[in-house]
């Protein structure tokens, strides 16, 4: 039995418009990693960002005034983007501090309360980085308007989100654990179950 020419047509417009959108997906993660996923979090105090060259923060800090990097890919002595990102904030004035996460991993309660402290004490405008400034970056964003900025779930949760290249499907996404991780701490943070 052959195939109707609906479903052909169906089928191969279904399949066009599947393909059409995850290129323009990825075209637009592509941007936000060439642009250094730079965005602001609370304007004047934080700003998150993709993993940024000494060029950028030089920038960062005569735009936004930075003062203090928190970098969660922790520390990696040795490696050039680290040792260029520490030579250049010291350079700068910028204090710099080293929290380690993975986007692939549950962040607990003691490790997310630990980062609300860090940020609490960093001297703003602080700039917050991961390796894409998407998964890492979103979570601690979302923790930090959730704990300190006291700015809401709907806020807080934004964060997470493609807008800033997090991309997040249950059992295919490395970083769904971010999402997770948010989800799990909403209790703590003062959010109502749902």
């Amino acid at each position: 039995m052959k195939p109707s020419k609906t479903l052909k047509a169906i089928l191969c417009y279904g399949g066009g418009s599947v393909i059409a959108i995850a290129a323009v997906i990825a075209g637009y993660v592509g941007w936000l990693n060439l642009s250094g996923n730079f965005n602001t979090v609370v304007s004047g105090e934080v700003y998150r960002s993709a993993q940024p060259t000494a060029a950028a923060l030089s920038n960062y800090a005569k735009g936004y005034g930075i003062r203090s990097i928190i970098n969660l890919r922790g520390q990696n002595i040795g490696k050039p983007w680290y040792d260029e990102e520490v030579a250049a904030s010291s350079g700068l004035g910028i204090t710099h501090y080293d929290f380690r996460m993975s986007a692939g991993s549950i962040v607990t309660q003691e490790k997310a309360g630990q980062l609300i402290a860090l940020m609490t004490k960093a001297e703003k405008p602080l700039l917050i980085h991961c390796q894409a400034g998407a998964d890492r970056s979103g979570l601690a964003s979302a923790l930090y308007l959730a704990a300190i900025a006291k700015a809401g779930e709907a806020a807080a949760e934004s964060q997470i989100s493609l807008r800033y290249g997090h991309f997040s499907v249950p059992y295919l996404s490395a970083a769904y654990p971010m999402d997770v991780s948010f989800e799990q701490l909403e209790p703590w943070l003062g959010f109502p179950l749902r």
